[in-house]
């Protein structure tokens, strides 16, 4: 699974940095960022548009063709509109999701924002978030952005990763190694 999102990032990242340069350019980075969030969230939320990107029993054409009839009817940032025919053409709408999130990582960055995976065994309440956020903050220097996930087989606490550091407080993690002392001990 690993390797495969690498490749996938591989695949992303040259679309990601080529938007991200036009954007910047013609001063259009938020509406583009909004645009691409829009999109992203019409993955995430209808099953068939999903699995119509990613099934590869649907040649790029009749893809880059359905994707023209859409596009035509919405008032999608140019740009925007410009990629996904692009990226529909070359055969790669089953990296978009991929393409959003490294556009985003570009865009944050260029406002000195720095975003962290934060699981948790349950839902984090808006003031833990906040509190969360702002320690983070304060410990690198840049505004922190909390991209949230639930584990609950965490049972409890929480994993941070910020850049390449992994912060884990999990009860999972504490129990993993309490049983491995334990068998050293024993």
């Amino acid at each position: 699974m690993a390797a495969q999102n690498s490749v996938l990032v591989g695949i992303a990242r040259p679309y990601a940095s080529a938007l991200f340069d036009v954007a910047r350019s013609e001063n259009q980075l938020a509406s583009v960022e909004t645009a691409l969030s829009d999109v992203s969230r019409l993955v995430g939320e209808s099953e068939d548009f999903s699995r119509f990107l990613k099934s590869p029993a649907i040649k790029a054409e009749e893809k880059a063709q359905a994707l023209d009839a859409i596009l035509s009817k919405t008032q999608t940032n140019p740009l925007v509109a410009n990629l996904l025919k692009l990226v529909a053409r070359n055969g790669r709408l089953f990296a978009l999701p991929q393409i959003v999130d490294a556009f985003k990582a570009l865009a944050a960055e260029a406002r000195g924002e720095v975003t962290a995976e934060v699981t948790s065994a349950a839902p984090l309440s808006d003031a833990q978030a906040k509190s969360l956020s702002q320690t983070l903050a304060e410990k690198v220097g840049k505004v922190v952005t909390l991209n949230q996930h639930v584990d609950p087989s965490l049972i409890g606490g929480l994993q941070v990763k910020v850049g390449s550091q992994l912060i884990d407080s999990s009860l999972k993690t504490k129990l993993a190694a309490m049983k491995i002392a334990m068998k050293e001990v024993g």
